[in-house]
């Protein structure tokens, strides 16, 4: 199988300059370094080790692009990052005070650092908008935004739902900026359909799709932080990496069960909703888990049965690829069979009433028959009114446990 663009190509990524979205992200770790260091003049509160967690992502975002993009950037941002660490895990007031004074020294030589050279060659904003993926985020956020309903048990403060959505748009803009970094190989193999995007059309530098990627998911912990709670911060920080490292980084290139696992990570936003809303996490949130965990094969599996050929031609180990459509279409079935009984879950556990089952079954229905139509003949008309349905399927749903709930 292919081996991912960073080890198979990292001259892309180191030939240019750093670009506005890492300097961006440079004046961030210092800014927040500096807060850290002031705040905590006054001895440990919990106002200070809040702004020392804010400082972490955008300090990690400067070490990884240093390592992968911009080696001479790596140096003051590795010694930043170390010895910020080194202040977190030594309590001594003098030692604490010095290694924090000290990180954020070298964190302003690492901004410094991103100022030094000339500007990035600039890419258009369409472009950077397109390395987001706006049509998968776009269903990622109504699962989070109905997530935030159930578990506020109505509709939540307006405030809160704008900045939980924008929180969460960026870690998902973030981790699709990233997941084109790394698939910008197989993109050129795999038809016009992925040709044409930034980096595999090469419209854009490598580096720079890198940064933004960091930047966006690094700004996504900051704002969810501090703004809504840390259990939200974190939880689209770890959907974050599932689908970068776990998914587009390992499994989508070594087994045909990619998307059964790597399908945990869409399933995230209802959680991050539910946690937003809540700041807990409680089994009916998990429930909302399920159900886009169970829905992802399907309704991936009949879009790799339109793109076979493609797949094939890049070497992705999709399960039409490796064991057939004949098999293919046998999971679809099976697992839609599997998410249709699921959707009774929130129901069953008291948190949804009667409107919703009846939503979710009627939909479900559907589904299932548009699963076992394809399984009969999978032609790729089918297989392609299963794949669009999928997308409204699971909209619905989630859309029907909302109105359930605040209605």
């Amino acid at each position: 199988m292919p081996r991912s663009s960073f080890s198979t190509s990292s001259s892309e990524l180191s030939g240019t300059a750093p670009g506005p979205w890492l300097r961006l992200t440079a004046l961030a770790g210092a800014g927040a370094t500096l807060l850290a260091v002031i705040s905590g003049a006054a001895g440990p509160s919990a106002a200070h080790r809040l702004l020392a967690a804010l400082a972490l992502p955008p300090l990690v975002a400067l070490v990884l692009a240093g390592w992968f993009a911009h080696r001479r950037l790596l140096p003051p941002a590795a010694a930043a990052l170390v010895l910020f660490a080194t202040a977190a895990l030594l309590t001594s007031d003098v030692v604490h005070t010095v290694a924090a004074a000290a990180a954020f020294a070298a964190a302003l030589v690492a901004t410094a650092a991103t100022f030094r050279h000339d500007a990035a060659p600039r890419a258009a904003w369409r472009d950077y908008v397109i390395l987001t993926k706006p049509r998968i985020m776009s269903l990622l956020l109504v699962t989070g935004l109905c997530g935030m309903f159930v578990g506020a048990r109505g509709v939540p403060p307006l405030s809160l739902i704008g900045v939980t959505m924008l929180g969460l748009a960026l870690a998902c803009g973030g981790a699709s900026a990233l997941n084109n970094v790394l698939d910008r190989d197989i993109d050129r193999l795999m038809g016009n359909r992925t040709q044409a995007r930034p980096l595999a059309a090469e419209r854009m530098p490598t580096s720079s799709a890198l940064e933004f990627g960091l930047a966006l998911s690094a700004f996504s912990f900051v704002l969810l932080a501090s703004a809504v709670n840390v259990l939200t911060a974190t939880l689209a920080l770890a959907g974050n990496l599932f689908y970068v490292l776990v998914y587009t980084r390992w499994l989508k290139r070594s087994t045909p069960q990619n998307i059964v696992i790597g399908g945990a990570a869409g399933a995230v936003p209802p959680l991050v909703g539910w946690a937003a809303a809540t700041g807990n996490l409680t089994l009916p949130a998990l429930a909302l888990f399920l159900i886009v965990f169970l829905w992802t094969p399907p309704h991936f599996w009949a879009l790799a049965l339109l793109l076979r050929d493609h797949y094939a031609a890049a070497r992705i180990p999709m399960l039409p690829v490796v064991r057939g459509v004949r098999a293919t279409t046998g999971q679809i079935v099976l697992y839609s069979i599997v998410l249709v009984v699921a959707t009774a879950v929130p129901f069953l556990g008291g948190t949804v009433g009667t409107g919703y089952l009846v939503a979710a079954l009627g939909l479900g229905a559907v589904f299932l028959w548009l699963a076992v139509r394809l399984r009969r003949d999978a032609t790729p008309r089918r297989a392609a009114f299963l794949f669009h349905y999928s997308l409204l399927y699971l909209a619905l749903v989630f859309i029907a446990m909302a109105l359930d709930v605040a209605l």
